[in-house]
């Protein structure tokens, strides 16, 4: 993501990309406090860019240990000024390097574990797996490919169309085109499957909105 976004544009073309902005990272936030069962979590955002869903979380948690994995330093940058007041620690690495050797109590990720392969994604589920506190969960908001390209066609229309409704002109359009090409999505139910078939439990979706998604799973 890093290469490929700047870091100052990132927040405000946000609400105007995802048309469905507020209750996909609403979603993903109120599973993060619902799940969350000690007073003192530990929290991972994964490819955490500029800490947006980071703040929808700790809104709802209100104090926690938190970590932000990225390995853009100016979008940890943003992230620390955003965040400053839960005193965050600063991870500058890739996704698929080694995770902190913390049990975490939730771990959680927006739009940037679908620039990985296949392989990758599933690589990472099991290292999250094995890095979760029993009761701990799992939570990614995510872009998903459609299951047919007639659907994966459906998805792409109804993104740009809702950009556009909400202010998106054609250059940043174009650039979200560009950006798009270097994504390497996968269907929901390939990702839900593979969190089954590695242990998680419950795993399933819980917000989807076209090429939008909400899905998770639990470590018992």
């Amino acid at each position: 993501m890093s290469k490929i976004w700047n870091a100052s544009e990132y927040d405000i073309s946000r609400r105007r990309l995802i048309p469905c902005y507020d209750l996909f990272y609403a979603t993903a936030a109120e599973l993060t406090a619902h799940s969350i069962k000690v007073p003192s979590p530990a929290i991972l955002d994964l490819g955490a860019g500029t800490g947006l869903l980071s703040e929808f979380a700790m809104k709802k948690v209100k104090s926690a240990s938190l970590y932000l994995l990225d390995e853009s330093t100016d979008m940890l940058a943003k992230a620390q000024q955003r965040l400053a007041q839960y005193n965050p620690t600063m991870l500058i690495q890739s996704m698929t390097e080694p995770l902190p050797a913390i049990k975490f109590h939730a771990v959680v990720s927006s739009v940037a574990i679908h620039h990985l392969p296949d392989a990758d994604k599933r690589d990472l589920f099991k290292r999250i797996y094995q890095s979760l506190a029993p009761g701990g969960v799992f939570i990614n908001a995510e872009q998903i490919l459609g299951e047919t390209k007639w659907q994966q066609q459906l998805y792409e229309d109804m993104h740009l169309n809702g950009a556009r409704a909400l202010g998106s002109d054609e250059d940043e359009i174009r650039a979200a085109k560009e950006r798009m090409t270097y994504d390497k999505c996968a269907t929901l139910s390939d990702q839900i499957s593979w969190l089954r078939e590695i242990g998680f439990h419950n795993a399933d979706s819980f917000f989807h909105s076209f090429r939008f998604a909400v899905y998770a799973g639990w470590k018992e």
